[in-house]
């Protein structure tokens, strides 16, 4: 690949949110493509520390706007970059890939609970043993993933001032912890509410196909701090892809589903606490899902068109495999352990 391209500033325009007034208490933190701050953050310290030499690979794990976000990053800079996927990756996303000079490799076998997240894993092992002067930026436990999110606690509390509740989904758990625990420097008894979805292992369900994807993860991230939640919503995906459409209609916010199910969660929080300011997270654009998430026929042929927003929540006593739609649990600031009365299923593979 030939050497940098110097218009950085495309991607420094588009990492930090706008601020949208959603209610008079909810303000959204409205990305572009959240995954930039920490693709940028990462690289350029990669490069600063001589981890990443010029024009040296770039390898990761990514179904998602991780990936398309180090493809734009990488492209800028000069770097070579390939992607560890699975059938579940949409077709415009990896054209977008591809257009930007990325080699896309797609795992066809999942494990035994139907997850492609472990042989996703090993192959991207196999490329980094394969090519020793490339760099992974390991989303899942690299510390700097969530302290790239410092400026958006830093805007936030600068336009909006004290945040009492804080509502954002988790995956890798960057973009809500890290912005969690910039915010608690300020605030420390500020709520944290985290998003995840049915069959997702990070806050003790069972692993499982997940229908709702940008969201919940088939293993625990080093970067989620359980410590730092207060609340766990698990959110289905026909509540999610309604709540979607909603904030778009409502609001003029054209999101993802991940932003969906984080909206449907904030704007209940936000109702129930009218004395309370809550901000919440709402990570990509609905670009990709206007064939999917924002046609209703496609909704209907997968039985996942709601006609109205669901009533609210059922309670939970523990977190357990239940078959309600939405859900949540008072998590009540523990670590993984102390809730399930057992370490988290990590996995001990060099890219976590």
């Amino acid at each position: 690949m030939s050497g940098p391209v110097i218009n950085a500033n495309v991607v420094d325009a588009l990492v930090l949110p706008r601020l949208v007034w959603l209610r008079p208490n909810l303000v959204g933190l409205v990305f572009t493509l959240s995954k930039l701050l920490p693709a940028r953050f990462i690289v350029s310290r990669a490069r600063e520390e001589g981890k990443l030499r010029p024009g040296a690979l770039i390898a990761e794990t990514s179904s998602g706007t991780f990936g398309l976000s180090l493809a734009m990053v990488a492209r800028l800079h000069g770097h070579p970059v390939q992607l560890v996927s699975d059938p579940s990756i949409e077709p415009p996303l990896r054209r977008r890939l591809e257009d930007l000079g990325a080699t896309v490799h797609i795992v066809r076998d999942p494990g035994p609970s139907g997850a492609f997240q472990i042989a996703r894993l090993e192959l991207l092992e196999r490329i980094l043993a394969e090519n020793p002067d490339a760099f992974c930026p390991r989303q899942y436990t690299n510390p700097q993933n969530p302290a790239s999110f410092a400026p958006c606690a830093e805007q936030l509390a600068h336009a909006a001032g004290t945040v009492d509740c804080l509502v954002g989904p988790v995956g890798s758990g960057g973009s809500l912890c890290g912005t969690a625990s910039f915010l608690r420097l300020l605030s420390p008894e500020l709520n944290v509410v985290a998003v995840d979805t049915h069959h997702s292992v990070i806050f003790g369900l069972s692993e499982g196909r997940r229908t709702l994807k940008g969201l919940g993860n088939s293993l625990v991230p080093a970067n989620v701090d359980h410590a730092a939640v207060d609340l766990v919503h698990w959110v289905g995906a026909a509540e999610a892809y309604q709540a979607t459409r909603r904030l778009h209609a409502e609001h003029a916010v054209f999101m993802g589903p991940t932003s969906g199910a984080a909206f449907l969660v904030a704007d209940w929080y936000a109702r129930n606490n009218p004395d309370a300011l809550t901000a919440v997270i709402l990570p990509d654009e609905g670009y990709r899902y206007q064939d999917t998430v924002y046609d209703d026929a496609w909704l209907q042929e997968k039985g996942l068109r709601l006609d109205a927003p669901p009533a609210g929540p059922v309670e939970w006593d523990r977190p357990h495999d239940g078959d309600e739609p939405w859900s949540y649990f008072r998590w009540g600031r523990r670590d993984y352990a102390q809730v399930m009365g057992a370490p988290p299923p990590r996995l001990e593979l060099a890219s976590l």
